[in-house]
């Protein structure tokens, strides 16, 4: 008996779970902090800054890396791309707990966090970007929420509710779509109000279409690098169709990443010139532009190319990883680097510990509700109840894998 206990106790004690152990037990502690304490207690904002870590990686960085989901149900649904069919649920799951997360982590940054729905019941504002952001979110929450749940009804086996919500696919696909494009560009018309704050360089008039054009790119990237994890630690529950896809959805995506992020540095250059930006490169500022702008557009752009020429998997799945952390250092860039770029040193913006520890606590949650729910629910397989789908003939170089892919 008790040898069975100690093997069930060795089960649970992995470096992941005490890892993660370590993780919920300091983000609790920093929760109730915070709730009994106030924001002055665990984090460094100050009236020069109000918006600190929480908002720059929780939400800025979130949503756009949680657009892997109206990215690929577009891909899907709106362009009839059925090759990607494989991807969706997954980059669904995804982005609805990306969203999910962001209005969880919101309740820590705003002082009134019961508040929140305020403007939408109470006194709306529609004049205020934020508030076309907020209604945004909420309203695409919803959306991810219900063409999620066709997965959850599957596992349950309730069938009717779920076919009603089939049916209505590529109606609420155009719906997130519309209210993507809408927020996605809004989040960086936020930043429009403050012109003497941001340095030039990425101060602009296109930082909306800076900011849609992007998260396109990091959707892609990120359904590349959620893939690649989940058909590491998932591999058991994804059936041969998903496997059959698996390849010809990443060469597929690469491809579209490759050609937004193109896009991107051009339209980006573009911004530099129409507002004369030029000389501001040859300052520390400058250096820093570049290097975002070459190192983490260009250069994942021409890997990305590479790598689908080449049929190269390993190269793609890191090309990825590039392009995310691109994307959080954009959205790092605006909101904290060159924001209040003026001010002297002792008076910029570093987080405290406890901030840190929040971000880190919020993904955390985020990855073990993904596993808890791909594990258990059709998420990379079809239920055999309600089979509708049929594998997608695939060229052949698309299903030979590269000698060197990642996680096999």
């Amino acid at each position: 008996m008790s040898t069975l206990k100690t093997e069930n106790l060795k089960q649970y004690l992995t470096p992941f779970h005490i890892v993660v152990g370590i993780i919920l037990l300091l983000g609790g502690f920093v929760t109730i902090l915070r709730f009994t304490k106030g924001l002055g207690a665990v984090t460094n904002l100050t009236d020069n800054y109000p918006w600190g870590l929480w908002i720059s990686f929780d939400l800025l960085c979130g949503v756009a890396l949680a657009a892997g989901g109206y990215t690929t149900s577009a891909a899907c649904y709106v362009f009839g791309l059925k090759r990607f069919h494989s991807a969706v649920r997954p980059a669904i799951l995804t982005a609805f707990l990306g969203y999910a997360l962001v209005v969880f982590a919101l309740h820590y940054d705003v002082g009134r966090p019961w508040r929140l729905p305020y403007p939408f019941f109470v006194q709306s504002g529609p004049t205020s970007v934020l508030f076309e952001v907020g209604l945004c979110v909420f309203l695409y929450l919803i959306t991810l929420f219900i063409e999620w749940v066709p997965a959850a009804l599957e596992w349950l086996g309730i069938r009717k509710p779920r076919d009603i919500i089939v049916k209505a696919t590529l109606a609420l696909t155009i719906f997130g779509v519309v209210l993507s494009t809408m927020h996605q560009s809004s989040l960086g018309a936020l930043f429009l109000i403050a012109p003497s704050k941001m340095h030039p360089l990425w101060y602009s008039s296109f930082i909306p279409l800076f900011f849609f054009v992007s998260s396109i790119a990091a959707g892609l990237s990120m359904v590349i690098f959620e893939s690649t994890l989940s058909h590491h630690y998932l591999h058991d529950k994804m059936d041969e169709t998903y496997l059959k896809e698996h390849d010809g959805v990443t060469y597929g995506f690469a491809k579209g990443a490759a050609m937004v992020l193109v896009l991107y540095f051009f339209i980006k250059v573009v911004g530099v010139a129409l507002d004369n930006s030029w000389s501001y490169l040859l300052t520390g500022y400058g250096a820093w532009f570049l290097v975002e702008l070459l190192g983490f557009v260009a250069l994942p752009a021409f890997l990305y190319a590479i790598a689908v020429r080449e049929k190269n998997l390993t190269l793609i799945r890191w090309t990825a990883v590039l392009t995310v952390l691109g994307i959080v250092l954009n959205r790092f860039n605006v909101s904290l680097v060159a924001f209040n770029w003026h001010l002297p040193p002792e008076m910029r913006y570093f987080p405290r510990w406890h901030e840190f520890v929040i971000s880190i606590f919020v993904v955390t949650i985020g990855i073990l509700v993904f596993r808890f729910i791909a594990s258990r629910m059709p998420i990379f397989y079809e239920h055999p109840d309600f089979r509708e789908h049929e594998p997608v003939e695939l060229e052949e170089h698309e299903l030979k894998p590269h000698p060197q892919t990642w996680g096999h």
